[in-house]
């Protein structure tokens, strides 16, 4: 684990290297200090010697002045490498979900990515700058006292080594009890992250239904499972600091009481009883650190395991050896297919799947909720892999094509639209970042958007809040196609992207896609007969698998689902107002 994320540091290596070094020189003064206290009140003070006291506090002053300046090195060093480790941190997990599969990103929810992202990411930022200051820090002091404290008298000295293993021992078991605890604490999180999310994007939901109570019960019963849990886990944290004091104090009464006596009998001096007890709170101040950057680790523990659970995570697909970059055309074949989402055989989202669609087609494909239409599609720009059988795109099994050349030519207008924070023109170059302004507009009038958008004050720099929650649910799916043809791509898929238009919006956009784009091969996921009646084809898809294929008369005369659904929304009109 931590070798993983140690590769995350990189360009700053030399800051994570120069801050023990500092902090070491550092500590080096500051424990010469005593020692020279020592000699001053000795050779000094106790003798009224002024010259002695002058030279001796010059040397002080100089050497507290180093301290000053090694820790001030050190910290500033220590905040740079932390900072760019953290920086780093979130780049290459980032950069890691981006090569997320579907199935990848099923694993982990949303809430708990943005969890890793942010809190857990700082609590190993926190942890990361006391390892590098504090954690090298206390044990240099701890040794360095101790050497010192021996050299000034080694048979009061040995108190020490009493005390040490008793405070290690207790150190141990706190932290035994205490990393579970926050192992589900930061698993809470996510939960509660979810809570949130789902609330704020939801929020209109919420409102119409007047559900605001349920949810803020839902996120107090969340945010009090974690408050538990700290509390539980502070409970014990908080032990931490009695031991210490109690091994403080004891330190401080043995070595008050023999250094008496010693003083009486004439076998230490009073500056040596001084620095004694000056390396006695160095020590027990450094035990005190050490304790602080053990309690970090436990934290942080659990947030390292859960950021490299990530970073460990390998996308389930990948390209071959020697990957086919070219597509030929856009024709579409399924040799029967089988897939599951989890790998199961006898769970299969769909099975026994065979078609053979030409370059060109337009496919209708159609069905009741549940009967995998979209898992369907979705085998065709390889965003899963199937669990048995083959599906070919111009001839070549999906799986022998580089990934990014093959998504290249398939445009997938999703179920749920998504639009992102920006201009018109910035949503819209997803399909073509180097796209012309005429290019932008002409695919805006063949998905019927350039009328609305013309309407905007700002027209296509109209800016589009996080979610296109500034636009109606039928602009942004008239968008969400616009953007999908600036791909150009050999074939189109539309799952039910055009369900929140009117039907005459939605019979205009099949005619510019007739017209414009007769060599793309156009899959149409619909609810609507209406939507996908004038296909080449139409697949019906029943528990997932294929009922039949046919054109609409074909259907209407064979199917009994087909002809069930088009007399059902024949007689209810099928009157769609655009949202």
């Amino acid at each position: 684990m931590i070798k993983k994320l140690a590769k995350s540091i990189r360009q700053y290596k030399k800051a994570a290297i120069l801050t023990p070094i500092f902090m070491i020189l550092e500590v080096a003064m500051e424990v010469i200090v005593p020692f020279l206290m020592a000699s001053l009140i000795d050779f000094g003070i106790s003798k009224g010697d002024m010259n002695y006291i002058w030279k001796r506090g010059l040397i002080l002053i100089l050497f507290a002045a180093l301290s000053l300046t090694f820790g001030a090195f050190s910290g500033t060093f220590a905040a740079r490498a932390s900072a760019g480790f953290a920086a780093n941190l979130r780049h290459d997990i980032f950069y890691n979900i981006q090569g997320f599969s579907f199935k990848n990103i099923d694993k982990f929810s949303s809430s708990s990515l943005v969890t890793r992202l942010t809190t857990d990411i700082t609590n190993v930022q926190n942890a990361f700058q006391m390892i590098i200051r504090q954690a090298v820090r206390s044990p240099v002091m701890l040794t360095l006292s101790l050497v010192m404290a021996f050299r000034v008298n080694s048979k009061i000295s040995l108190i020490f080594l009493a005390v040490a293993p008793f405070l290690g021992i207790g150190l141990f078991f706190i932290i035994y009890k205490v990393h579970p605890i926050f192992v589900r604490v930061f698993n809470t999180y996510d939960k509660l992250n979810n809570v949130v999310q789902e609330n704020l994007r939801g929020i209109r939901v919420v409102k119409s239904f007047v559900r605001e109570d349920l949810e803020i019960n839902k996120f107090e019963n969340i945010s009090n499972d974690i408050f538990k849990g700290f509390t539980k886990a502070g409970k014990r944290v908080s032990f931490n600091a009695p031991l210490l004091q109690f091994s403080i104090y004891s330190c401080m009464i043995l070595f008050s009481w023999i250094g008496a006596k010693l003083i009486v009998s004439r076998s230490m001096t009073t500056g040596e009883l001084m620095s004694i007890i000056t390396y006695i709170m160095q020590i027990m101040m450094s035990l005190n650190l050490l304790s602080m950057v053990f309690v970090m680790l436990i934290i942080s523990r659990a947030s390292a395991e859960r950021i490299v659970e990530v970073l460990d995570e390998k996308s389930d697909l990948v390209n071959p050896e020697n990957p086919v970059k070219n597509v030929k055309d856009g024709s579409v074949t399924f040799k029967n297919v089988d897939f599951s989402y989890f790998n199961n055989k006898e769970n299969l989202c769909l099975s026994e799947i065979d078609l053979n669609i030409t370059s060109g087609e337009t496919v209708g494909v159609i069905g009741g909720t549940g009967s995998s239409k979209t898992s369907l599609v979705q085998l065709i720009p390889r965003l899963y892999d199937v669990t048995s059988g083959s599906v070919l795109v111009g001839g070549v099994d999906v799986r022998d094509y580089d990934i990014e050349s093959l998504r290249d030519e398939v445009a997938v207008v999703l179920q749920k639209n998504v639009l992102f924070s920006g201009t018109i023109k910035e949503n819209l170059r997803w399909g073509n970042k180097d796209a012309t302004d005429g290019e932008l507009i002409h695919v805006c009038k063949l998905a019927q958007a350039h009328e609305f958008i013309s309407s905007f004050p700002n027209g296509y720099d109209t800016y589009i809040e996080q979610g296109g929650s500034n636009v109606s649910g039928g602009q942004r799916q008239r968008l969400c196609i616009a953007r999908a043809l600036l791909k150009k791509p050999k074939i189109l898929i539309l799952d039910d992207s055009t369900s929140a238009v009117d039907t005459r919006t939605d019979s205009l956009i099949r005619k510019a896609f007739k017209e414009d784009i007769p060599n793309t091969t156009k899959f149409i996921i619909a609810q609507r007969i209406h939507s996908v009646q004038d296909a080449d084809k139409i697949i019906v898809m029943d528990s997932g698998k294929i009922n039949a294929v046919g054109t609409h008369e074909e259907l209407l005369e064979n199917n009994q689902i087909y002809r069930e659904v088009y007399y059902s929304q024949m007689k209810g009109g099928d009157f769609d107002a655009e949202s």
